[in-house]
């Protein structure tokens, strides 16, 4: 889908030809529209096949007619497993005009362009690039918060029963923050390489702007590390339960064949083709049978093996104070 918006007095106007003060903003790219880029815009191939990489890092590049810069952005697709995750975004910085290349869709291009229409100058391309980038921190904040409300409330389910679909979800956003992480870090390394060269001249307004979206990207990064550590220990931590819990109907498995054991034991005895004791009595089931429970019951006391549930003594010290009785040492 190409579309090409231009400045109006009311804002942001949709027009039909790519001339002085466009942007040119291409999203779901396909073969033809790359073409067109091609060869009406000029602009390389290969660069066209490095924003369409779903895998391409971000980074800037000057050439003799443009300048280059990806840019990776958060998205939200519902339809994945992983839902929340990142994609390059290629902007071609003509010296009259702005070109937006995304293999898919993108939110922060959709609020660049919705949100601030009035705001939004094409003939300024450096402010045009650090709105980009401070959008896309905005957004990234949001998704982040968005994955811990979702995490705490699947928290919550596993509380309760530990299931495999929960889990899934826990590790699906655990890849979510990896992205998300390695994104907003390739991102800091184009900010610093704009901060420190030439390639696209700030004023001084906007240099303070520029470090204000430094601010906001490197507190989007520290979120993103503060959350996955969180969901990395707590993926641990019901790792540990479930382990635990597992051991717990190991034992209590263990216990029953047990105690079971022991009857089967004593009637494989009564049934040996030998004179056993009992043997003349009209009632000898009766009593074998409950000989039988008796030592099945007996086998479950001791196998049970509860521990002490005494508190130990307290001891006051001259100050009033209660402390805890010293270690016992032989």
């Amino acid at each position: 889908m190409l579309a090409i918006w231009k400045n109006q007095e009311t804002g942001l106007a949709r027009v039909d030809s790519a001339e002085r003060g466009t942007w040119t903003d291409v999203r779901n790219a396909t073969r033809d529209d790359l073409n067109l880029l091609e060869r009406d815009f000029g602009i390389l191939p290969e660069h066209l096949q490095d924003i369409m990489d779903l895998d391409e890092q971000s980074r800037i590049e000057k050439e003799d007619e443009y300048s280059l810069l990806i840019v990776r952005l958060p998205v939200f697709d519902a339809r994945y497993e992983v839902s929340y995750y990142t994609a390059p975004v290629g902007f071609i910085l003509f010296p009259d005009r702005v070109v937006t290349i995304c293999s898919g869709d993108s939110e922060v291009l959709e609020e660049l362009l919705g949100g601030g229409r009035r705001a939004l100058d094409l003939k300024n391309k450096s402010a045009f690039v650090l709105k980009l980038f401070g959008r896309a921190a905005i957004v990234y904040l949001r998704y982040l918060k968005d994955i811990n409300r979702r995490t705490a409330v699947i928290e919550q389910e596993l509380q309760r029963s530990v299931k495999n679909h929960e889990l899934t979800q826990l590790l699906a956003f655990e890849k979510s923050l990896v992205f998300f992480t390695t994104s907003l870090k390739s991102n800091e390394i184009v900010l610093e390489k704009l901060q420190a060269t030439k390639t696209i001249r700030f004023k001084e307004d906007e240099t303070e702007l520029l470090e204000d979206v430094l601010t906001d990207n490197k507190q989007a990064i520290e979120m993103a590390n503060i959350y996955s550590d969180i969901l990395s220990g707590m993926m641990d931590a019901f790792a540990s339960v479930i382990s635990n819990n597992l051991n717990i109907q190991m034992k209590r498995l263990t216990v029953i064949s047990i105690v079971l054991m022991i009857p089967t034991l004593i009637v494989s005895m009564f049934g040996m083709n030998v004179k056993v004791p009992l043997g003349e009595l009209p009632n000898a089931f009766a009593i074998i049978a409950g000989i039988c429970v008796a030592a099945g019951s007996v086998g479950a006391l001791l196998l049970s093996g509860r521990p002490s549930r005494r508190k130990p003594r307290m001891a006051k010290t001259a100050a009033g104070a209660i402390v805890a009785p010293p270690p016992y040492r032989r």
